[in-house]
């Protein structure tokens, strides 16, 4: 019966977010309200379970997203994405423009958030395609599976940037774990599978096309990379000393406390206001609006992971995740298939990544103290599952089908499998390394 209520519960929570159109944050907050009562648990429980589960899920993760989502405004507004792309396709040249996109988005989208990334991206793409006379979907769908994938693979975006948190894994440990896997992940997604795009050649819409920033008004090429990688290296630097240095030594403690994710993101967003803002003779004024404009780009994320925080206290409150863990033990699957197909259904249902992953951790969180699979395995294998083939209920979907021009029945043999290849070799990664770490 617990686990049936639970059904019920994510089932509810997709009727309320695709079918009635409700704010997804209300939605959750009504789901653990009902499921709550469904598991007969005191009213004064449940509103407390609420309480506590949105304060542990943001306690930790707010500064976080807030900090993140400030440097990619940086890192867009400066024109420093513009100047990494250009810098890239000039290295690489006219037969390689295809890895010059899927590496600029994958430098990119580690700062940037989905949303923001894809709107400052794809001018870039319709501009390159007018200069090379390649179709906008063959050079667009590269750089896209870089996005998606930091997006759900990487701290410190918010779904992953959570499961570390709630799976308990190490945060550097799981950022070099995810590039491992994101490398093949793009490559396939991307220059591989747009091979049979080409004749994908429809003109994008005019009114998605913006105007590019001059070069001379562009920040160099390495204070872009450095503003826009400083949380990659940090994060890298101070997980790979952490393990040659004796963990009794002075020097260990203080790169545990440079590697925290909070410190990481201060310093990545200090050194972005003064690289990008301050010593190009930024205002003030304007950086600080900058940084107003960033908070309110991921209020609505912020209030989503709270909501999904409930629900998994809840889940814990209530004992029912315990009694899952054990149900889902005796069907003798991988841990990690198991998040993975639970992310992918919820996925599929819902279409918001963010809620398939923070969602499938509540359930098999359990599962990561009984099975002793490593935690930071799990947080990529739930981010791929979380992926998996987005289509019609998926903001992603349409964003993509408005600005590449696309019917609806090309935008799923385009966009809808790049995702569903994404996600796969997500999970396959996951295994094999399983096999190694």
């Amino acid at each position: 019966m617990p686990l049936l209520i639970v059904i019920a519960a994510i089932i509810l929570l997709v009727v309320l977010v695709t079918w009635c159109k409700i704010n997804t944050f209300l939605s959750f907050l009504i789901v653990s309200l009902l499921m709550g009562l469904a598991l007969h648990m005191k009213i004064g429980d449940i509103t407390q379970s609420i309480q506590t589960g949105i304060g542990k899920t943001l306690g930790s993760l707010i500064v976080v997203i807030v900090f993140g989502s400030m440097l990619g405004k940086l890192v867009a507004e400066s024109g420093a994405a513009q100047r990494i792309a250009g810098g890239l396709m000039k290295l690489l040249g006219a037969r390689y423009i295809q890895w010059s996109l899927m590496l600029t988005g994958f430098i990119v989208g580690i700062p940037l958030f989905y949303n923001i990334g894809f709107v400052l991206m794809v001018p870039l793409i319709f501009t390159v395609a007018a200069q090379t006379k390649l179709p906008a979907v063959y050079l667009g769908i590269p750089m896209l599976a870089s996005l998606s994938v930091t997006h759900g693979y990487l701290p410190p975006h918010p779904s992953p940037t959570a499961l570390v948190q709630q799976f308990h894994a190490n945060m550097g440990l799981t950022l070099l774990y995810g590039i491992l896997l994101a490398i093949p992940a793009i490559i396939l997604a991307g220059p591989v599978f747009s091979r049979y795009l080409k004749r994908y050649t429809g003109e994008p819409g005019k009114m998605f096309v913006a105007a590019a920033m001059p070069e001379d008004q562009q920040p160099g090429m390495m204070p872009s990379l450095f503003a826009a990688m400083l949380p990659v290296l940090l994060l890298a630097v101070t997980a790979l000393l952490k393990v040659w240095i004796p963990a009794d030594q002075a020097l260990y403690h203080w790169v545990t406390w440079l590697g925290d994710p909070l410190i990481v993101m201060l310093l990545a967003v200090l050194n972005g206001m003064y690289l990008l803002g301050i010593r190009r003779g930024m205002t003030s004024k304007k950086i600080l609006g900058l940084m107003d404009d960033a908070v309110k780009d991921v209020a609505v994320i912020i209030l989503i992971i709270g909501g999904s925080g409930a629900l998994t206290q809840l889940l814990h409150d209530s004992k029912v995740s315990e009694y899952i863990a054990v149900t889902l033990q005796n069907m003798h699957m991988h841990p990690l298939l198991l998040a993975w197909g639970i992310a992918a259904i919820i996925r599929v249902c819902i279409g918001s990544a963010t809620v398939a992953g923070l969602t499938t951790a509540g359930i098999v969180a359990p599962l990561i103290a009984t099975s002793g699979v490593n935690p930071n395995l799990m947080v990529l294998a739930t981010g791929a599952g979380s992926l998996m083939f987005s289509h019609v209920n998926d903001a992603g979907f349409w964003m993509f089908k408005e600005y590449f021009n696309l019917s609806v029945k090309d935008t799923i043999k385009t966009w809808s499998v790049m995702e569903t290849i994404v996600s796969v070799t997500g999970l396959i990664g996951s295994l094999l390394l399983s096999m190694i770490v």
